[in-house]
């Protein structure tokens, strides 16, 4: 029997209707812009994200850096939030990369304000700072566990950044997460942003990929620092055709991964030791704190794989899960169980002395 495999929503496999629409998709050459499925994929996604153009690359971390070196200049600084995926998990590639710094700004649940920005923003002309040259912000926040900002939030943001002369970059990753959790089109916060990287193979399923948006000039110069990164392709229409067969079929399914998170975080919130913040689970990421059970998170991750049950460790006390379209009803029921097994059989036995 395979493992409920809870680690990310990356680990899903093209379902038969999706390998279906791969074997069946005319491609060419993308490098050399005669990829039709390709071409066909990068208009349909700038018109879901209200933008003029936008680009095919392989991952979501190209998308980023090359949004990054689209808007920047060696020396400039970066305004992210502290945990952003941006600052902590793309290999230091914003200094690598574009010579850039991120400047990281803790903020609550992952979520920046007008004010915190405000007070990021460098004194302009004093040359011993990095001028500022951007913005990003990160819907929804992976490590916050799956925050959302709200429309009006990002709207509020737009609006100063704009009064400063800065641009405003989206890690959307999980954009699509954040649009049905709102119940918006992901086009309302698409329209705010400058430019927006989107995930293809994370909740939507598809087997790789992301979508950088923007404007034409925009996206004439992405696409050379695309091929500057290695990410130019050739025949990568069948993994456009895979994406367009998740834009078709699933997209409103995540809610059933929301739905299903929520009910795996409210179970976690009985087990004993556990800790987790019930606000914050607003899609399909749920991170609870092990702590106080004794356990650290990778012995918890061991005992769970033990268990048939595959979970990420987030720090020493911290695991996440993360609901995707092969997990069921019955594998969340079951890894609730097992958690409360490993909590009950593993966690130390305190002596009292007397």
């Amino acid at each position: 029997m395979p493992p409920i495999d809870l680690r990310s929503d990356t680990v899903t496999r093209p379902t038969s209707g999706m390998l279906q629409a791969m074997m069946r998709a005319e491609v060419g050459d993308d490098t050399l812009g005669d990829d039709p499925t390709v071409q066909a994929l990068e208009e349909r996604m700038a018109d879901l994200l209200g933008h003029p153009q936008a680009l095919f690359v392989p991952s979501g971390t190209m998308g980023n850096q090359i949004c990054l070196r689209v808007h920047t200049r060696s020396g400039d600084e970066v305004i992210a939030e502290g945990r952003s995926h941006i600052f902590n998990l793309e290999s230091g590639a914003a200094a690598g990369l574009s010579g850039i710094q991120i400047l990281p700004v803790p903020a609550v649940r992952g979520l920046l304000t007008v004010e915190q920005i405000r007070s990021a923003i460098r004194e302009r002309g004093n040359v011993h700072y990095a001028p500022t040259a951007l913005v990003c912000l990160e819907n929804t926040h992976n490590w916050a566990g799956g925050v959302v900002y709200s429309v009006e939030r990002v709207r509020q943001i737009r609006a100063f950044v704009q009064s400063e002369g800065l641009p405003l970059h989206l890690d959307g990753a999980r954009l699509f997460n954040a649009a049905v959790a709102v119940g918006v089109a992901p086009k309302c916060y698409g329209v705010l942003f400058d430019s927006a990287s989107v995930c293809l193979s994370k909740g939507l399923g598809a087997p790789m990929g992301s979508m950088i948006v923007g404007s034409p000039d925009f996206i004439v110069r992405a696409r050379r620092y695309r091929k500057m990164f290695g990410g130019g392709l050739r025949q990568v229409g069948y993994m456009a055709a895979a994406a367009l067969y998740a834009l078709d079929h699933h997209v409103e399914r995540l809610a059933e991964d929301h739905r299903r998170a929520g009910r795996l975080a409210l179970g976690l919130a009985e087990v004993p030791g556990l800790d987790l913040d019930l606000e914050a689970i607003q899609t399909n990421i749920v991170i609870f704190d092990v702590g106080n059970t004794g356990i650290p998170s990778a012995a918890f991750t061991d005992y769970l794989q033990q268990a048939g049950i595959l979970a990420s460790t987030f720090g020493p006390n911290r695991v996440r899960f993360v609901t995707h379209l092969h997990i069921t009803d019955l594998a969340i029921e079951t890894t609730l169980h097992k958690v409360h097994e490993i909590v009950m059989t593993h966690t130390p036995r305190r002596t009292v002395s007397v």
